[in-house]
């Protein structure tokens, strides 16, 4: 009987990852900026849900949580990724190599401005305008109240705006642009 309750969790499972993988990698690449790793981290996020099985199908909101989990994992990988910078930077000058006028797509000015963002609030604009969730969920992937979404968002969208100057930095333009950017991330891998 063990196999019966086993083999309909293996399917259940099977069908939520065919439903949302390329959802949860659209996510990790839009939060941490890097399509290279965002397949990796989508499917480190499912298996620990996949360990988690029984938990995350009883949830309310399955797919809320995985988004919860990316999100993690995104900030682990930022933290991580800041402190390997902070040990190099110690060795080596501090150089500015960028462009004064870099000639580049909106997506990828988009892209830039987003990695500058703090973590939170990028996460509330990246679900709220690239994935278009509601407040509600994004406050429950994220693990903060509806309240804190509101405010982090409209930081995040002001600071994107000043980022971006005023060509282009609209918000219906910083949505498609959002949108594009996940496309671009491998979206049907």
């Amino acid at each position: 009987m063990g196999t019966v309750v086993d083999d309909a969790a293996s399917v259940e499972f099977h069908a939520f990852f065919e439903r949302h993988y390329a959802e949860l990698s659209r996510l990790a690449h839009l939060l941490t900026g890097e399509a290279d790793s965002a397949d990796d981290l989508a499917a480190d996020a499912l298996l620990a849900l996949w360990h988690r099985w029984d938990r995350v199908r009883a949830a309310d909101r399955p797919a809320a949580y995985a988004r919860g989990v990316v999100a993690n994992l995104a900030r682990t990988k930022i933290r991580s990724a800041v402190r390997e910078r902070r040990r190099v930077a110690l060795f080596w000058s501090q150089r500015e190599e960028r462009t004064e006028n870099p000639d580049v797509a909106g997506v990828v000015d988009v892209q830039e401005a987003l990695r500058r963002l703090p973590f939170r609030k990028r996460a509330c604009v990246v679900l709220r305008h690239a994935f278009d969730l509601s407040e509600k969920d994004t406050a429950l992937a994220l693990g903060v109240s509806v309240g804190t979404v509101k405010s982090q968002t409209s930081k995040g969208m002001a600071e994107l705006q000043r980022l971006l100057g005023t060509q282009g930095a609209a918000p219906l333009q910083v949505h498609a642009a959002m949108a594009r950017t996940g496309d671009a991330g491998g979206r049907d891998r």
